[in-house]
């Protein structure tokens, strides 16, 4: 895929969803840091709805160490591995506690080094929560940045090192989520719903899906509307 191919896509993201976010529910860094640790192999509906009892209770690291093992687990149980997840997040707000004040640190060694925290999850805090264009790979951003040719790779680090690379900077604070999205709502796994894709025309991925019977292609109604059929 060539540059000005890449620069239209960013730009039509853009235009589509001019200030996309997470949609993990979060006020504050640590808020979004235990957001994030608890998504792992889960859904952000399924994290929302346990942080949303969770957070009016106990939304700091001294709060939650408050709250005890065992009561952490009662608000975050719906949650797959929630036990292990449970340990790491106490274990993580021992960490801030006692070398970071209680803040959530702004630099991915220090991120990384919280149990549970991986590279994924410290890109998604670092951009998130402090505006640095990190990359966080996941599923969903791996798939689509193969399967339109955006950034292909063997494996989420060269991927994440291409979209660095690729993405036009004006366009990397928000490439994250705006991948992301289209993963989980147009580009799915099984079938992409390339007659709904506002980048279908761009994206290089050579066995697009056709529309549904009775549904029209966005770009065929365009032109009919336009009297060009």
């Amino acid at each position: 895929m060539n540059p000005a191919k890449r620069l239209e896509i960013f730009t039509r993201f853009r235009a589509a969803n001019p200030k996309p976010t997470t949609e993990l529910e979060f006020t504050t860094p640590f808020e979004l840091l235990i957001a994030v640790l608890l998504s792992a192999q889960s859904t952000d509906v399924g994290v929302n709805k346990a942080t949303r009892k969770l957070y009016p209770v106990a939304n700091t690291p001294q709060a939650i160490l408050d709250l005890g093992l065992d009561e952490l687990k009662s608000y975050i149980s719906t949650i797959g591995l929630y036990n292990t997840k449970a340990a790491n997040v106490m274990a993580t707000c021992r960490i801030l506690v006692e070398q970071h004040g209680g803040e959530v640190p702004h630099s991915r060694e220090a991120l990384e080094a919280l149990p549970g925290v991986g590279r994924k999850t410290a890109n998604v805090v670092l951009n998130t929560a402090f505006g640095e264009p990190a990359m966080a790979v996941d599923t969903h951003i791996f798939r689509v940045s193969n399967r339109t040719k955006i950034a292909p790779g063997k494996n989420v680090d060269i991927v994440e090192q291409k979209l660095l690379k690729f993405v036009p900077k004006d366009f990397l604070i928000d490439a994250h989520h705006w991948l992301i999205l289209h993963g989980r709502y147009t580009c799915v796994a099984r079938k992409p719903k390339c007659w709904n894709c506002l980048i279908a025309d761009l994206c290089e991925f050579k066995d697009k899906t056709p529309a549904p019977p009775g549904t029209l292609d966005p770009a065929v109604e365009a032109a009919e509307a336009a009297g060009l059929k």
